[in-house]
């Protein structure tokens, strides 16, 4: 069995979320044969030497203790955790991949993606998402006192949810020239993404094949996940 969850935003001030998390973790996790976390499980991630905050050492060690009872965990990071890196894997005992990643499910070839790049038509934030993926912009910030680096990522945060009260519904969506391009560039015929928080399953036709595309759900105080049972995709959530 294959698990895909996404846009957890684990922090502090959100401890019902948390707590589903960990109730995740104790339940269906150990049920999977993979986990597939697509992008911003944390809220922000200031670096890896964040690690000695409390409350992402507790989400790190109880992670471990998933993978150390044989499941592979794998990340793909998001918006706002692209900063994880490998001592939170090694820590976590999870593997951070590159997206696009190609899997296949019962034979059908299928990618993983975060799903923000995907949102072309929100101008500022491509152009944003490309400085902060940027290496060296990525060392410079790094290199910056873990206290400043906390900060500036509150305040990007706060001004990215400021940013939104103002901006289009639509352009903080997927374009669809950006899906089609993803399908058409993989060969895939499965989409799975996180970042939009509109969960769902689109159904499209792409280069004459039927694809799918699968939206997971953000996680508000219940475990929300997208379900490989060996024949078929469904979207599942905490009872």
């Amino acid at each position: 069995m294959i698990r895909f969850i996404s846009d957890l935003h684990l922090n502090p001030a959100e401890p019902a979320t948390t707590d589903a998390f960990l109730r995740f973790l104790d339940g269906p996790a150990h049920e999977c044969e993979t986990l597939w976390i697509l992008g911003d499980l944390f809220e922000y991630w200031a670096g890896d030497d964040d690690l000695e905050n409390p409350f992402n050492a507790q989400m790190a060690d109880a992670l471990r203790a998933v993978a150390d009872s044989g499941v592979d965990i794998r990340v793909i990071v998001g918006n706002r955790d692209f900063l994880l890196g490998p001592v939170f894997a090694e820590r976590a005992g999870v593997s951070i991949v590159a997206e696009p990643y190609p899997i296949e499910l019962g034979g059908t070839p299928a990618i993983l993606m975060h799903g923000d790049s995907l949102c072309t038509d929100d101008l500022p934030y491509m152009q944003f998402r490309a400085m902060v993926r940027n290496p060296a912009w990525q060392a410079q910030f790094l290199a910056q006192p873990l206290a400043v680096r906390r900060k500036i990522a509150e305040d990007l945060r706060a001004k990215s949810e400021m940013a939104k009260q103002e901006k289009d519904v639509g352009i903080m969506d997927v374009n669809a020239g950006a899906v089609e391009r993803a399908f058409h560039d993989s060969g895939a015929a499965v989409l799975i993404h996180g970042h939009t928080h509109r969960p769902a399953r689109h159904e499209l036709n792409v280069d004459g094949r039927a694809c799918q595309r699968w939206v997971l759900a953000d996680w508000h105080g219940k475990a929300q996940w997208l379900e490989w049972n060996g024949s078929a995709l469904s979207a599942q959530k905490e009872q």
